[in-house]
């Protein structure tokens, strides 16, 4: 996936904003519907909740038709780092293609941050767009 070293990660996470949101990654799984992972600001990735968003106040940032055009359609963004608003709601919602109850967060907004961060986890992290390959060690 490539990215940064783990020193340099550790570094950007340790000088990055604080405030009342959360940092989340994009993590896209063929027919789940979890949005991806969700963590405070300081936290490393490895304290990240995969999260289902409650969408009634904001539409998630690839809320598009699934057979949509390139780069238009939903999911484009997997991986995408985003600067992501709202709050959990103490609710835990069950995704049935993962066998997962998540956490469910009220989405009120967010910023994209980047579009190409890298690895999530570790520098050997691999990514399956058809199974769930990537988990918090």
């Amino acid at each position: 996936m490539g990215g940064p070293t783990p020193e340099a990660r550790a570094e950007k996470i340790a000088t990055e904003a604080h405030g009342n949101f959360f940092y989340g990654r994009r993590y896209f799984v063929e027919k789940t519907r979890f949005w991806g992972y969700l963590r405070k600001p300081g936290q490393p990735w490895s304290c990240a909740k995969l999260v289902i968003f409650k969408e009634t106040q904001k539409n998630n940032p690839d809320r598009l038709p699934e057979d949509g055009p390139e780069g238009q359609r939903y999911a484009f963004d997997n991986n995408y780092e985003y600067q992501i608003h709202g709050y959990f709601t103490g609710r835990e919602d069950y995704e049935p293609n993962s066998n997962q109850f998540l956490q469910e967060f009220m989405l009120s907004g967010y910023e994209v941050l980047d579009s190409h961060p890298g690895w999530l986890f570790q520098p050997s992290d691999h990514y399956d767009r058809l199974s769930i390959t990537l988990y918090p060690h």
